[in-house]
């Protein structure tokens, strides 16, 4: 009742200063109502009509430091970051002390990838800011896109010295310390608060975090249970708890861990995935898609949850409603290579040869190196007896998997399939150095016995050579 308004106030406020506008009424707005609709503008994505009423409220309040700095922010989002930062200069000339317009700034620079510049910008912030962890944390941010990790590692930890909770810097540090070979290392960091405070929860659950990245998963879920006696209702460890016992497969008790992350804070897209997924691991395959479309019913824009979906009907061979739920995730994320290559292969098992063929190629673009695509891709020209194209299209994959033995043994048969004899033992010879086991994929396409007798007296000769 109260949310709805709420609601009717903005959305009133919005039409009278729309109607000012068009109309030139002679409706006169306190600096706080111009801040309030600039604000509803900013929060709809409206940044041009943000632009316009930032523009009138400076006609009536031109020395407003806040109307400055917020029409930096707005002309950033519309990437006009030359503007802002002139903008930023004036703002900063009137109030030298304001945190803001430094941080402001330094997210400009970093736009730009100025990472230097935006650096020493978050620096003069420091002085004058309440929120130190958030500056800490872009410094962070820049150093670690300038792969200074070491870096981007102190100014983590600056940040997490100040807000322990914060989740982005916990999260970057343990990359940036798993990037260094520093992971295990970062073990005696987190004791170190604990010793300090045995009953912060935070410290805990941050050690779980390290232990689960280590693999190390039982002492990740007694750190998480340390956490959660600390605060009972202490949900992100529940779904950590959960995600360690996913990759425990101990499925059952993953999915209480879940349960009770959604009994503290309700439920999410992201929590039912997880669910979803474990399900689909214990090969409960309805349940697995209940969960994913209850994810897809609270964000529709959740690509993941649609793709899970259409796992758990391929996984029952419900092709055309599968292909319908892959294609749903591939319209909201067109440039993810599992989900073209999960489209693929759908069309083949539908038959829509030509589609399918299409969106191989299209997954081949965004990732050459997965080996799969062009074994199966190509696997469509052999089924069809066009050899030279399946030939072709394997060895444009040797391209950026070069020492790959599979692709070596594929076109080994696809060549003697052809009746490129020469050209095949070529080929067989280097895939039998690359790796020797691997020779027993090729009986697969010929199951003939005479064909592997003739190839396992070569393959036997092989060996005898080399050995």
């Amino acid at each position: 009742m109260a949310e709805n308004f709420k609601r009717k106030e903005e959305n009133e406020l919005i039409k009278r200063f729309e109607d000012h506008v068009k109309n030139r009424a002679t409706y006169f707005f306190e600096l706080d109502s111009f801040e309030q609709i600039i604000g509803l503008y900013i929060e709809r994505g409206q940044y041009k009509k943000a632009l316009s009423a930032i523009n009138l409220a400076a006609e009536q309040y031109p020395f407003s430091t806040e109307l400055i700095i917020t029409k930096a922010q707005v002309l950033t989002n519309l990437e006009e970051y030359e503007e802002a930062l002139d903008l930023l200069d004036k703002a900063e000339s009137f109030q030298p002390n304001d945190s803001e317009i430094y941080f402001l700034k330094g997210s400009i620079y970093s736009l730009q990838a100025q990472y230097e510049a935006a650096i020493e910008t978050y620096f003069q912030a420091l002085p004058f800011a309440e929120d130190t962890d958030e500056v800490y944390y872009s410094i962070g941010l820049a150093y670690q896109s300038m792969e200074k990790y070491q870096e981007a590692i102190d100014a983590y930890k600056n940040a997490i010295e100040e807000n322990i909770f914060h989740d982005g810097a916990l999260y970057e540090l343990a990359y940036c310390l798993d990037i260094c070979g520093e992971l295990e290392s970062s073990i005696s960091y987190y004791k170190k608060f604990i010793d300090a405070d045995p009953y912060s929860q935070a410290a805990w659950y941050n050690l779980g975090i390290v232990y689960n990245k280590l693999g190390r998963f039982d002492e990740a879920i007694h750190a998480y249970d340390y956490a959660i006696v600390i605060e009972e209702n202490f949900s992100s460890a529940y779904f950590n708890m959960g995600n360690t016992y996913a990759q425990m497969e101990k499925y059952p008790q993953a999915l209480d861990a879940y349960k009770k992350t959604i009994d503290i804070e309700g439920p999410s897209p992201e929590v039912y995935c997880q669910m979803a997924t474990v399900y689909e691991k214990m090969e409960q395959y309805e349940l697995g898609l209940k969960y994913f479309q209850k994810a897809t019913k609270l964000d529709n824009l959740y690509d993941e949850a649609w793709f899970g979906a259409g796992k758990c009907l391929n996984k029952q061979q419900k092709w055309y409603q599968s292909l319908h739920f892959y294609n749903k995730a591939l319209k909201l994320d067109h440039e993810n290579p599992e989900y073209w290559k999960a489209v693929a292969q759908t069309e083949y098992q539908i038959g829509n040869i030509v589609s399918s063929i299409d969106a191989y190629e299209e997954a081949s673009m965004l990732t050459p190196e997965d080996k799969e695509i062009w074994l199966n891709w190509s696997y469509i020209y052999y089924e069809q007896g066009e050899y030279d194209k399946a030939i072709d299209l394997v060895i444009s994959g040797l391209e950026d998997n070069p020492d790959d033995a599979d692709f070596f043994y594929r076109i080994t048969a696809y060549l003697i399939t052809a009746g490129k004899y020469k050209e095949a033992f070529n080929y067989l010879e280097n895939a039998l150095i690359l790796d020797f086991d691997k020779h027993e994929a090729l009986f697969e396409f010929f199951p003939q016995l005479e064909t592997q007798k003739a190839l396992y007296k070569i393959i036997d000769q092989f060996r005898k050579e080399n050995s």
